[in-house]
């Protein structure tokens, strides 16, 4: 059975106008990825990895291109296209006077979840938090942390998960 490609990029492009000159961040990218599969971008700090992973979470605009992700076009459906990807960010940003469970809260009421729908308490077992459930974040260590990450970006259950640096 052929496998569908969960996220197809055409002739991506994403240019930064600087008063000096125009930096291309992305140059005519191009790549597919089936469903089930497992995908690095690899490059040198600067290659265009997080401005590529800003385009599909809705933060960077492209300058042209085609982007399908889980059957949504990005021009044409940018929602549906942010509901389908979870994104993990390299910098571990949490507001340190809020516990796991309530950071998890919010970004499920940010992704519109529903309060019935929420499944706040597995995803901090499955990542290994439910212990620190209700301790302020800035209490947790480093590790930790990076988890808790994983958890907000596990929230509205998207199908497609971005780590930008796992490392």
């Amino acid at each position: 059975m052929d496998k569908k490609n969960v996220l197809s990029v055409k002739n991506l492009n994403k240019i930064y106008s600087k008063k000096s000159k125009p930096i291309n961040a992305l140059n005519d990218l191009n790549l597919d990825v089936q469903e089930g599969e497992i995908f690095g971008l690899l490059g040198p700090n600067g290659a265009g990895k997080t401005t590529f992973i800003n385009i599909l979470a809705g933060t960077t605009i492209k300058t042209s291109g085609k982007v399908n992700v889980w059957g949504f076009d990005l021009d044409k459906n940018p929602r549906q296209v942010r509901a389908s990807v979870g994104i993990v960010p390299q910098e571990v940003v949490l507001d340190p006077f809020f516990s796991p469970k309530k950071l998890l809260e919010l970004q499920a009421g940010l992704y519109g979840v529903k309060k019935k729908d929420r499944i706040t308490d597995s995803i901090l077992k499955l990542v290994s938090l439910d212990k620190q459930a209700n301790n302020y974040a800035r209490s947790l260590s480093g590790g930790m942390k990076r988890r808790l990450l994983i958890a907000k970006a596990l929230v509205h259950q998207p199908p497609i998960i971005f780590l930008d640096e796992p490392t």
